[in-house]
């Protein structure tokens, strides 16, 4: 299963012998640098580049090309190397874009030697930079692990080499670009588009056109920062790890909209390939991708057959898989992906048509005689006409998808199980403790600004494979009207209530919740998890609290890694829970010391992969002291804020989603029953 990787996240290797698949929409060099433990490189015989593509256990490209493979053999490589970095960079010299930003974002991802993808990243955010270190393979007690990085170098490449401690940095940046500068006439152009898989129909209208307009422009390949999606599996874009979301990325989604598992035309990243394009004008295709191609057909819709001419009427859970609650997870990652693509459509016409207008403009003021006669003033007349006209298909294209998406919306939202579902869905009040795990949990919502009355569910896989950071601080214009005070409330708020929801989610006993707070500033916002008496124990308060929290659960995560390593799980002590840990910690840093600080660090890099959650609540700028020391942990953590904020970037054209957190109606109970139901059953368990 793919993890979608946003900016500073990591995930194993199951593999030794792998192929990192590099797609962009230019040619571009792609190589890779070999560190020690530091991850220092000590000279250019520890880089593998086109001038010297192969060095133990690593083999790259020898030219710029739109799409590389590198073959990494970890096994081969020499005992001293801990560290492969996997870089990329724009050609210089050969006419062609000078940095980053004005390109699509570079899609990597890092498969087996059979194509199955491991882990997946594009690289968003880029906009002076002519170099980027994309991925780094590391290994960590015997383990090796991919991390995304996307640190970019307006200096390129030398300065890229400089950081890494090379003293020959100049000089092997010249050499890999003379190298480059003389096999550009042998490179290959990026292959011609090819048909998507057919388990991937969906299509959303083309960039309306005028008679003039023989193209649109183009969009970026891949993800955001807060995850590619891949095939039936959404993000670590804001949809987890599957995108921004975010990445985000969180834009970083994202690293979206991480955004965990998931242009004109924008590429498929989960093959590397370009999709057909759709019909000028068509509307949106409501046939949606399967998670597997050998899942059943979708069930028969239960809507009436539409007429010839009619747009298809939405049925809810009509996408491929196995079971309802998985045709209705592919079908609203499938809204995600119409959305952001219709609404890059339309971006992509409005760009060409306010680029037509400005040539024509300039046609006209450079010619001194049209300047000043009647014949300039119709010209200039005549294009700002064009202009609108264009601009006017384009908005009426997109208001047909739009439509169409909001009535696949009505539908799909009232049939969402409870851990998809809003707090006001009436599903709640019928809740009942489940015996299942349920495939993913509803953070919020997601909308764009052309779209604001379009909101798609925000989805994150479980069980989750990124701890959460609810920012405290002030992140946007918003903010600037509420009080600090007021956000931090909020921001804690906004924790409780996704705590209440996992627990919801999970069968009794599965899941368990800690609480550190400790200043006790957050006891009338941590009331309904305490009154329910849903807590694995009492908040922790005091520098005591904190230590001996961190303490337990640094040992829990020690105990089931060395079991797991040792091949006897069953091994654990006597009276172990295994159920899923979540740490809240608020007020943060208020409470921790060092050795705090570095048991916080811990748990939020190794503690997801063996059940250990982390959700800080938190304001970045209080923890300024540790300077960057802390940068890896908040790197680490899909960020969402209490108030709307527009920080998760989609995995296909890096649009800049807004994120709103679920909230619940004035007055609603309907979090304290749900927990008051949580807490009898866990009673009933524990019997």
């Amino acid at each position: 299963m793919t993890a979608e990787l946003a900016r500073g996240q990591n995930h194993p290797l199951p593999e030794v012998r792998l192929e990192i698949r590099v797609s962009a929409g230019t040619p571009i060099v792609a190589g890779a640098t070999l560190g020690d433990e530091h991850g220092r490189v000590h000279g250019v015989e520890w880089v593998a580049h086109p001038g010297a593509p192969t060095l133990p256990g690593i083999e790259v490209s020898q030219q710029a090309a739109a799409d590389h493979r590198l073959a990494v053999d970890l096994d081969a490589l020499a005992p001293s190397v801990h560290r492969v970095t996997v870089l990329l960079a724009l050609p210089s010299g050969s006419g062609g874009p000078a940095r980053f930003g004005a390109v699509a974002a570079p899609f990597v991802a890092v498969t087996g030697l059979d194509g199955t993808e491991v882990a997946s990243y594009t690289l968003t955010d880029l906009e002076a930079e002519s170099a980027v270190i994309a991925l780094e393979l590391y290994r960590r007690q015997g383990v090796w692990k991919v991390r995304a990085v996307g640190q970019g170098y307006a200096g390129g490449l030398a300065e890229l080499f400089t950081d890494q401690g090379l003293p020959q940095a100049q000089q092997l940046a010249g050499g890999i670009h003379e190298a480059v500068a003389q096999g550009l006439a042998r490179s290959v152009a990026a292959p011609p588009p090819r048909l998507p898989d057919a388990d991937r129909p969906r299509q959303t209208a083309a960039p309306a056109q005028g008679p003039d307009q023989t193209h649109g422009g183009t969009t970026p390949q891949g993800l955001s920062g807060n995850t590619s999606p891949q095939q039936g599996h959404q993000p670590t874009s804001p949809y987890g790890t599957t995108p921004p979301y975010g990445s985000p990325h969180d834009a970083t989604p994202p690293d979206h909209a991480s955004a965990q598992h998931g242009g004109p035309t924008p590429a498929d990243p989960s093959t590397g390939t370009q999709p057909a394009a759709p019909a000028a004008g068509g509307p949106v295709d409501y046939t949606h991708p399967g998670r597997q191609t050998t899942a059943p057909p979708p069930p028969p819709p239960t809507a009436p057959p539409a007429q010839p001419g009619q747009p298809a009427q939405p049925v809810a859970g009509d996408a491929t898989g196995w079971s309802m609650e998985e045709r209705l997870y592919n079908q609203v990652w499938g809204m995600f992906e119409d959305l952001a693509r219709t609404t890059a459509a339309y971006r992509s016409a409005v760009d060409f048509a306010e680029s037509r207008m400005e040539q024509e403009l300039d046609k006209v003021l450079s010619d001194p005689r049209s300047r000043v006669s009647g014949q300039g003033d119709a010209a200039r007349d005549a294009a700002r006409a064009k202009h609108a006209q264009l601009v006017d298909q384009a908005r009426a294209a997109l208001d047909r998808d739009l439509a169409q998406l909001r009535a696949e919306a009505d539908v799909v939202e009232p049939a969402l199980p409870p851990a998809y579902a809003s707090w006001d869905n009436p599903v709640w009040h019928g809740y009942r403790v489940p015996m299942e795990i349920p495939m993913a949990l509803r953070l919020g919502d997601l909308h764009l600004p052309e779209s604001e009355d379009v909101r798609i569910p925000m989805l994150v896989r479980l069980p989750l494979e990124r701890g959460l950071w609810i920012d405290s601080g002030r992140s946007g214009s918003r903010d600037a009207l509420v009080d600090s005070d007021e956000l931090r409330r909020l921001a804690l708020d906004t924790a409780v209530a996704l705590a209440a929801r996992l627990l919801a989610v999970y069968p009794p006993g599965e899941f368990a919740v800690h609480v550190v707070d400790p200043a006790g500033a957050g006891s009338s916002a941590l009331a309904p998890l305490v009154g329910a008496g849903v807590l694995a124990g009492p908040p922790a308060a005091g520098a005591a609290g904190v230590s001996d929290v961190l303490g337990r659960l640094t040992q829990r995560v020690d105990l089931v890694q060395m079991a797991v390593r040792g091949g006897a799980p069953d091994a654990l002590p006597p009276g172990f829970d295994t159920a899923e840990q979540l740490l809240i910690v608020n007020d943060f840093p208020h409470g921790f010391d060092d050795r705090a600080v570095t048991q916080l660090r811990y748990l939020a890099d190794e503690g997801p992969a063996v059940g250990v959650h982390l959700m800080m609540v938190a304001d970045r700028q209080d923890a300024t002291a540790y300077g960057p020391l802390l940068d890896p942990l908040w790197r680490s953590l899909m960020r969402l804020t209490p108030t709307p904020d527009d920080h998760l970037a989609d995995p296909w054209v890096g649009h800049a989603w807004t994120y709103e957190p679920l909230s619940l109606p004035p007055g609603s109970r309907v979090m304290h029953e749900v927990l008051a139901r949580v807490a009898d059953a866990r009673r009933s368990w524990n019997r």
